[in-house]
């Protein structure tokens, strides 16, 4: 029976149990009810009012939110500021081995976020994207480079061909705006590093295969710098023959940002612990998961042993589905489908995937650690064991902490533009149907030129 010191620490512990499930986009309510709505100005009003957003705990989140926002807004300059801060937070992130280790005994969330390597990269997807509508191509080049930089990064943390390392957009991405600044031989490689991409890991991993538009880059850009060896391989390669066009008053690249990319939860597993060789063996039948522990040299084993069931906390993705999959550009009477390039979506849950198992590990531990503590304190002190339980049972949360504004899925494509005003409609529609009319947009015709521009379509 608990004594009248600990029945009000039972209550409060029962509170916070109630409290702590809350998850990272519940707890961001209001600023993300504005966001998805497209009340801009008021999603705005509510992040800067939210000063626990500034906390290190998720200081990556808040810079990286307050980016996009100030991007859909037309503030590109401020934009650039929030980013260019969430990423070099993410470049210096320093490990806290002291969180860490508190981690174990608590949750994952007392760690800084660093933001996920598909995070990062988005980073300086809407950084190019801003400079271009600030037309300072060079400043897009700069951010071409530091792309190269993380996809090399990613590629030499990922090694395994099982592991999702390199991004067929951003290369794309990279090939478009050395393309529009003239030097069609990066473009080239940019391109050709692209598409070898989409017809390797993207068409295994996400079933996506390279855009139609990309292939046209791929081989004007080698009869532009001369690789006539090349331009006869993609001929046969694609099964066609390539007839050279420049349109005389410039071209304009929409990207279109459709939906909203998925959202963390948790979910619950439970294990059953049995005697092993030298150690405690958690087992779920339901996955056929085994993990053996060792805690041979202490009486870890048979506090385990006894305990029988844990349940440990795990996150994973919410796939927000987007109202609208299929769009074009209208031009006068001529349309131009918009090709998928980029899915958000499946890249966040291949990433959450390919860690799985170190996210098991991890919560296993710290369930096994959490309950060696309760069992000694019970030992010490007879009911005080059971409030540590619950303080255990509190404390148990999955991090449901992740970027919750970038898009579902990037789509694009290239119209050639008429000298002078140009009217371009977005249409948008599902299942193939292009239904209505999204929005309007006018672009001014310039020989040589070519216009970049990026809408997003909300939930």
């Amino acid at each position: 029976m608990l004594t009248k010191f600990q029945i009000p620490a039972f209550g409060f512990l029962l509170a916070l149990v109630f409290t702590s499930c809350a998850t990272y986009y519940e707890l961001n309510y209001e600023f993300n009810r504005y966001f998805e709505s497209g009340d801009l100005e008021s999603a705005q009003s509510a992040i800067k009012s939210n000063s626990r957003g500034l906390k290190k705990k998720t200081r990556f989140l808040y810079f990286a939110n307050r980016g996009v926002v100030a991007n859909m807004l037309g503030n590109y300059e401020a934009s650039n500021v929030y980013l260019e801060k969430a990423y070099i937070y993410g470049e210096d992130y320093q490990r806290n081995y002291a969180d860490i280790a508190a981690s174990f005994l608590t949750n994952p969330n007392i760690i800084d976020y660093p933001g996920e390597d598909h995070e990062h990269l988005l980073l300086l997807y809407y950084k190019s994207l801003n400079y271009l509508h600030l037309n300072d191509h060079e400043s897009a080049l700069v951010e071409c480079r530091r792309l190269n930089n993380r996809l090399n990064a990613l590629s030499d943390k990922y090694r395994s061909d099982n592991k999702f390392r390199q991004d067929a957009f951003i290369h794309t991405l990279m090939g478009l705006i050395y393309d529009a600044g003239g030097d069609y031989n990066n473009a080239f490689i940019a391109y050709r590093n692209a598409y070898n991409i989409y017809q390797g890991d993207y068409s295994k991993f996400f079933n996506l295969t390279a855009p139609e538009q990309l292939k046209r880059d791929l081989l004007r850009t080698a009869y532009q710098t001369g690789f006539m060896e090349e331009v006869r391989f993609y001929e046969k390669e694609f099964g066609v023959t390539y007839q050279h066009s420049v349109p005389e008053n410039g071209e304009l690249v929409f990207f279109w940002n459709n939906g909203l990319g998925p959202v963390k939860d948790e979910w619950s597993v439970n294990f059953v612990t049995e005697e092993g060789d030298g150690g405690v063996v958690f087992v779920n039948d339901e996955y056929g998961w085994s993990f053996p522990f060792d805690f041979s040299g202490d009486d870890g084993e048979d506090k385990l042993t006894d305990l029988e069931i844990f349940r440990i906390s795990m996150p994973k993705y919410v796939e927000r589905t987007p109202r609208f999959s299929d769009g074009a550009l209208k031009i006068e009477s001529r349309k131009y489908p918009l090709e998928l390039a980029e899915d958000v979506n499946a890249i966040a849950f291949k990433s959450l995937e390919q860690r799985i198992l170190l996210e098991l590990g991890k919560s296993l531990m710290r369930a096994a650690l959490k309950k060696t503590v309760e069992e000694a304190v019970e030992e010490e002190s007879e009911g005080w064991g059971f409030v540590v339980g619950l303080v255990n049972a509190a404390t148990e949360k999955a991090d449901t902490r992740n970027w919750q504004t970038i898009p579902h899925s990037i789509l694009y494509t290239r119209i050639p533009l008429e000298a002078g005003n140009n009217e371009v409609v977005l249409q948008a529609g599902d299942g193939g149907q292009l239904l209505r009319n999204i929005e309007s947009f006018s672009f001014e015709g310039s020989p040589g030129k070519t216009l970049f521009h990026a809408y997003q379509t909300l939930n």
